[in-house]
């Protein structure tokens, strides 16, 4: 008996559905209708920003900007090269001091291993003082290419918030579709709730 009543719910279930099926699809055409862009954000990479999406696309003719944002990238990208190198060149100079501790530790003559911990001491405290600096300049390039990324990703709002407000413009979102779409779920809802 469940069996035929189940069979019987999901048919009508089916039937229905299947009666309402252009009134359906009219709904979801009326929705994207109009929603063709003259500013191509529709096709931009999944993958990429929104936002550098719509400068990529608003500095293809302007020269200064291609320059511009040429620059930044420019900068960027050395600035990752810079940090990169000066990375290995202390990790390889902390590396060389470690293992040089720990063979000496292993020295079995005490007047060489002290002799050798000697020299250790002074060619680290000469390489800190190096290294100081270094760090006191790395911090400043962090500190630099955060502040260039910021005003540049102010720049970048400033130029494309137009365009999405334009987009917005020619893209009323109109409740009409939705609020029929809706009331055909609360229908078949209904319906279902009625089944007996």
């Amino acid at each position: 008996m469940k069996k035929i009543l189940l069979t019987s719910t999901l048919f009508l279930l089916l039937f229905s559905c299947q009666e309402n099926k252009p009134a359906d699809t009219d709904i979801v055409e009326q929705a994207a209708k109009n929603t063709e862009s003259s500013f191509p954000i529709k096709r931009m990479s999944k993958s990429e920003a929104i936002i550098d999406g719509i400068y990529s696309e608003k500095i293809k003719d302007d020269e200064k900007l291609k320059d511009l944002n040429n620059r930044f990238l420019s900068l960027q990208n050395d600035s990752k090269i810079m940090k990169d190198l000066y990375d290995d060149i202390t990790k390889s100079s902390e590396n060389y001091y470690s293992d040089a501790e720990r063979r000496t530790k292993n020295i079995m003559d005490s007047a060489l291993q002290k002799e050798v911990l000697n020299l250790l001491k002074n060619s680290s405290e000469k390489y800190d003082i190096k290294i100081n600096k270094l760090n006191a300049l790395k911090i400043q390039i962090n500190l630099n290419l955060m502040r260039l990324t910021s005003f540049y990703d102010a720049f970048k709002i400033k130029k494309t918030l137009p365009e999405i407000e334009n987009y917005q413009e020619t893209h009323p979102l109109e409740t009409d579709s939705l609020e029929n779409f809706i009331n055909k779920q609360n229908q078949l809802l209904n319906e279902l709730k009625n089944l007996k």
